[in-house]
């Protein structure tokens, strides 16, 4: 067995270059983990603004899943889909990061 000297073989970072849809799912996961630490945040103060978060967050989970489920019957791939849960997480990012 020889050992591997070419730097192509080598275990990439993970990249979001559209080339793995395992990668946009982790960047999923990592962006999503922002979210809810700044949500709780948010809900932790437990005044009028922490009740509309809490509603707030509720509505936009039922209607991304509404639209993920009407993209999987007009056949989109996973991978659009996850690539448009992305979207809705960096926008409830930029929200909260700006409040």
């Amino acid at each position: 067995m020889t050992p591997r000297t070419d730097q192509a073989s080598a275990t990439p970072a993970i990249r979001d270059d559209g080339s793995n849809p395992w990668a946009a799912a982790a960047m999923l996961a990592m962006e999503s983990y922002q979210v809810i630490c700044l949500r709780l945040t948010k809900l932790a103060s437990a005044d009028l603004a922490a009740c509309d978060e809490a509603q707030l967050m509720v509505n936009e989970k039922i209607d991304a899943t509404l639209e993920a489920l009407a993209s999987l019957q007009a056949g989109a791939s996973a991978a659009t889909i996850v690539d448009r849960y992305r979207q809705h997480v960096a926008a409830n990012a930029r929200r909260l990061q700006t409040a």
